[in-house]
Formats: structure tokens, sequence, C-alpha cells
């Protein structure tokens, strides 16, 4: 396993990693397997890296696993679930500690990005435009 320890601000603390760690889904393993050789907090806090500084999965420090290792952990807890399972749970105790209810009661859109209504026809289908500009024979 890879070293442990709070190398960046992001890494999580023992106290978070306590309240995370029961999230994760732990598939059985496989006998006759090799151990593995990063834990899964490792993996948490490259993806947690990844996150709050945008960099390339590539770029990611040598403190952290393997790139593609963090990629096929992040894959794998993205599509069965668990990392929005997390974020539910987490985000349910941060409004209950700020004495609110758990889940909030009222969404909110911004109408710059929400469409209202569909438009007719496809784009596939309008012909393109040419320009007076492009034609020699205005």
């Amino acid at each position: 396993m890879g070293p442990v320890g709070s190398r960046y601000p992001t890494d999580l603390t023992d106290a978070q990693w306590a309240r995370v760690e029961p999230l994760l889904l732990r598939p059985d393993p496989k006998k006759g397997g090799r151990p593995r050789r990063y834990s899964r907090r490792e993996v948490l806090n490259a993806l947690f890296y990844l996150e709050k500084t945008g960099c390339q999965w590539r770029m990611l420090p040598r403190e952290y696993p393997p790139w593609n290792l963090v990629w096929q952990h992040f894959r794998r807890w993205r599509d069965d679930g668990t990392l929005e399972r997390i974020r539910l749970t987490l985000n349910r105790e941060a409004r209950q500690k700020a004495g609110k209810e758990a889940l909030p009661s009222v969404a909110l859109a911004d109408s710059q990005s929400v469409k209202t209504a569909l438009k007719g026809g496809s784009a596939a289908s309008t012909g393109a435009r040419r320009s007076r500009g492009a034609s020699a024979t205005c």
C-alpha cells in the first residue's frame, strides 16, 4: 500500500476517511489475486486532487497511485453509483449539521441555461447559408 498522510490540502483527514470508507463498495476479493498496492484512500485523495486542481489525468503527482489506476476506480465508482452515494450522504449530513432539512425542498434553475421550448426542425435539415462575400456574383 502507498503511504497515507496529508500531503496536499485536498487529502482526506483521518476523520473524513472514517466517514467516507463505509460508503465505498467492496468487491469480493479474487482468489489467488495479488494484494492491493494502493489503498482506496489514496485513490480518493487522487480524485479529490484532480477535482480541485483541474489537472490532467496523466499529470497526477507521483505521490498518488498511477493515473490509469485512479481512472479505473473513478470509472467503476461513477458507474456503480458509489460517487453519487458519497455525495448525497455527505450533502445530507452537512445540511443537517447546518440545521436544515436533509433534502432541499426547493430547486432553482437559471433561465439563461434552461431551454423552454423545442425548436422546429433539426439543424441537419437546415441548409447552410453562404455569405454574400463568398460569391463573386453578388
